[in-house]
């Protein structure tokens, strides 16, 4: 129940009565996936109820538009850029290596919540390529992000390994605060 008053709230703070035109759908839609990380059902629907539009009309725009998540994304985004020079140096087989590692596929996240896995079209690293990102959850590349340079299937191994090591870290604190 809390959860859902969460999301009323969350929603109250961007359905507001200016915006109330099906124009604002994508803008809308954009906002509330900032806020909460993706777009849960009841927040589809609230959206369609609140522009007066079927809820299958504001789905369709959801699953046309790449941007749109509809699963929460992982604490540790994975994102592998498929760029033309990415995708020329290997960037599938990275992806794949990901996909076998974390034992998801392309816009799935694990069921710890912990890491989900994403195909970005074009990071602009392509001296770096093939590119991966993780931790961040834009696809554009910023001062400080973790980026990966030069990646082969081999290196996925070493990639995660600080993320898998700081999530059994915090796993074996929590352990020892519980008893």
């Amino acid at each position: 129940m809390k959860k859902e008053e969460s999301l009323s709230e969350q929603l109250a703070k961007v359905l507001t009565p200016g915006r109330k035109e099906r124009r604002n759908l994508v803008a809308l839609l954009q906002e509330i996936q900032e806020r909460l990380g993706y777009l849960p059902r009841e927040a589809m629907r609230e959206v369609a109820s609140f522009l007066e539009m079927p809820a299958a009309e504001v789905y369709s725009v959801v699953t046309f538009y790449n941007q749109f998540r509809l699963t929460p994304i992982g604490r540790y985004p994975v994102q592998v850029c498929m760029g033309t020079a990415c995708h020329l140096k290997g960037g599938k087989l990275i992806l794949q290596e990901f996909e076998r590692q974390l034992g998801i596929k392309v816009g799935e996240t694990t069921e710890d919540g912990n890491f989900s896995l994403e195909r970005i079209a074009c990071m602009g690293c392509c001296m770096l390529a093939p590119v991966v990102k993780i931790g961040d959850r834009t696809p554009v590349v910023k001062i400080g992000d973790r980026i990966y340079p030069k990646m082969t299937p081999f290196k996925t191994d070493e990639v995660l390994v600080p993320y898998m090591q700081k999530i059994q870290r915090e796993r074996s604190k929590e352990e020892q605060a519980s008893q």
